[in-house]
């Protein structure tokens, strides 16, 4: 697990800055309730997608775990961040409109606690708006990377803790329909071959770390051979749902 706190000034610039951030946030928006409301951001991070949800009418929170994440938000979403767990949310029960979680579940051992607090706080008829499915962003199906990793990847597949067809059952068992759902761009986040080698090689790949050494030294093999080896392959496509209580 990444030490957020260190890595709070280098996140954004890491994870597609601010394009990125205008199109989850343009995404989410789509999804959101039109008219006043309010709205609660889950593991808001630096913040660069929260500032872009307030409108008139509709009052937005922040809440992180990380100070060092939250010093950047403070400036971003002035007296509107909190510290506080995912597990155990500082806000009542039916306190908000809609709850927002970006990139949070696929980090997630278990995110059915951070699930289950999202739902206590929604009002009824509100909406959770969240990712899920990270990991096949970034394979389209007639894409060579895909194809190199996909024998590693479905073997993980069951174990990935944001899979749609985990979280809907989930929802379906809380009484949560289907509200909607859209997609948005990582725009500049497309990996070469040999940028899939070094993150999979540093263990920043979540169905690599546990799975035995010589699938991934396969698996790495098979990236090293692909032609193109510096050239990025197609941005990942992000895919949103959003449930309503």
């Amino acid at each position: 697990m990444l030490d957020y706190d260190d890595e709070a000034r280098h996140y954004d610039a890491s994870r597609g800055g601010e394009p990125r951030a205008r199109a989850a946030a343009d995404a989410v928006e789509r999804l959101l309730p039109q008219g006043p409301c309010a709205v609660l951001d889950i593991a808001c991070g630096t913040g660069i997608v929260t500032e872009r949800l307030p409108r008139p009418g509709r009052t937005v929170a922040g809440v992180d775990r990380s100070p060092g994440m939250l010093r950047l938000a403070a400036r971003r979403v002035p007296g509107g961040i909190v510290r506080g767990d995912a597990t155990r949310l500082p806000f009542a029960s039916d306190a908000v409109d809609a709850v927002v979680i970006v990139w949070l579940l696929h980090l997630l051992p278990d995110p059915v606690p951070v699930l289950a607090e999202a739902a206590r706080v929604l009002r009824p008829g509100g909406v959770l708006i969240t990712t899920v499915d990270k990991n096949d962003a970034y394979f389209a199906e007639d894409s060579d990377i895909a194809e190199a990793t996909a024998d590693l990847r479905h073997q993980y597949a069951p174990q990935v803790p944001d899979r749609s067809a985990r979280l809907l059952r989930w929802a379906a068992e809380q009484e949560l329909g289907t509200a909607g759902q859209t997609w948005f761009p990582g725009t500049g986040q497309g990996r070469s071959p040999r940028g899939w080698r070094e993150v999979i090689e540093a263990g920043r790949i979540s169905w690599c770390a546990h799975a035995p050494r010589d699938q991934v030294v396969d698996v790495c093999r098979r990236l090293a051979a692909l032609p193109d080896q510096d050239t990025p392959r197609p941005d990942p496509l992000y895919r949103l749902v959003a449930l309503q209580a």
